[in-house]
């Protein structure tokens, strides 16, 4: 039996409602504030814990006290990002790889603020590593994120799944004045997981960066709960009240996962283990056609992907009366079927689609960046394992980035792609 976690979002997610759901659910605070020491980051924050009421709900509310020194030298406390240092992506994983953490919080720590400086990058146009973590690089964040990492790890936890996340709404103030709810970074987020969300009507900001990260980067999958024995319930209160109990729910308990997409581990014949891969559910849609302009299967192709296919491609065979036709198949997840399926309808002369649900395995993978003489490329990496345990099994270049720069600077494209897998080798150490 496989032990299993659940975080239920229904007023969204962030790094202290983390917290007090761990603590809620048994993790020690005491612990916590012992293993954060590592850091070297204790002058500048307290960490305590209390139960707070909800919509009638007991929960527990961890607090992440910044303290700033008076001009007299005494510490005071404070709850403004600006009262503690700032700090970009390399800092911040030297003061994790240098602190006495147990491996996995260690691991999932470095892999949820590279996925976070990723999403900032991305938002600001510059390299991770350059991002500036006005509010994310902050001691409080820190703290959530690592100290989220800590309780998972206590707990034992070797599956995380999350359920779909709240949009919310309205404006928010942050480093970079005022910005639409969900921010950009969390948009960013959701976009490299394609992350299912919903409306609950709330116009607040329900999922910060930090919840975000911790979410799209430890998790398995969204959705609805795995099947599970529930053994124990934590609840994290958020600061805000609001029409609902701002409360996240995090289930606890054992169980052998059946879900649209799975971890399982590929073994030797002697049983040891080669591999961790994901397994998912996914749509095959399939039609023959023999009498369309070849001409509109372009636009076809181009209206699937818009309508969310994963993968579509052709097949040329033979049709009744001996005529020369098509085999096209559409592959997409289950909540694309409707949209790909009226693609096919409405583009195509067929008269009607088969339907397949298969399994498939499939790599971890994100989208990390490399700097060329000639341009910033995007590359594919593939890995097998989950929360932050990698092992690197493909790296690829994005063709369009390699075509772009390769007509730009006159060169050949498998020119640039050499290149661009060589710069990441050398910067991956690899």
């Amino acid at each position: 039996m496989t032990k299993l976690a659940y975080l239920e979002c229904p007023t969204g997610i962030a790094g202290d409602m983390c917290l007090g759901a761990l603590v809620h659910a048994g993790v020690p605070l005491e612990y916590l504030i012992e293993k954060l020491k590592a850091l070297g980051m204790d002058g500048e924050y307290q960490l305590r814990a209390e139960k707070v009421h909800r919509h009638g709900q007991l929960a527990t509310k961890v607090h992440v006290e910044l303290l700033r020194q008076d001009p007299h030298g005494r510490n005071d406390h404070h709850h403004n990002h600006d009262a503690s240092p700032h700090r970009h992506l390399p800092e911040i994983e030297r003061l994790i790889e240098t602190a006495d953490l147990p491996p996995r919080a260690s691991a999932w720590s470095l892999a949820v603020f590279r996925r976070l400086a990723e999403a900032e990058g991305a938002v600001h146009g510059v390299a991770p590593t350059s991002v500036h973590f006005h509010e994310v690089g902050a001691t409080d964040a820190i703290v959530d994120i690592v100290g989220t990492c800590l309780g998972l790890d206590w707990l034992g936890i070797e599956e995380l799944y999350c359920s779909a996340l709240p949009t919310g709404g309205g404006t928010v103030w942050a480093a970079h004045g005022q910005l639409p709810v969900p921010v950009p970074a969390v948009l960013k987020l959701w976009e490299s997981r394609q992350v299912p969300v919903y409306s609950n009507g709330i116009e607040r900001e329900l999922v910060t960066p930090t919840g975000a990260a911790i979410a799209l980067t430890l998790a398995t999958d969204f959705g609805p709960p795995p099947s599970m024995t529930i053994q124990r319930i934590g609840l994290g209160a958020g600061s805000r009240e609001l029409p609902i109990p701002n409360i996240l729910r995090l289930w606890l308990g054992e169980g052998s996962v059946v879900s649209d997409r799975t971890s399982v581990a590929e073994t030797t014949n002697h049983g040891q283990l080669t591999t961790d891969i994901l397994l998912e559910n996914i749509s095959v849609l399939e039609t023959q056609i023999d009498d369309l302009n070849p001409q509109a299967i372009g636009y076809v192709f181009e209206a699937l992907f818009a309508a969310g296919a994963v993968d579509v491609f052709t097949q040329a065979i033979g049709m009744k009366k001996s005529r020369p036709g098509i085999l096209l198949t559409v592959i997409c997840h289950l909540e694309h079927l409707s949209a790909c399926e009226a693609v096919l309808f409405r583009e195509t002369t067929t008269l009607g689609v088969r339907r397949q649900i298969q399994q498939r395995a499939i790599l971890h993978r994100e989208i990390q960046e490399v700097q060329t003489d000639y341009g910033l490329v995007r590359v594919k990496v593939a890995w097998s394992g989950h929360l932050g345990e990698k092992k690197i099994l493909n790296v690829q270049p994005e063709y369009e980035d390699c075509a772009d720069l390769a007509r730009k600077n006159q060169l050949p494209w498998r020119e640039i792609y050499q290149i661009v897998l060589h710069n990441w080798y050398l910067q991956h150490g690899k």
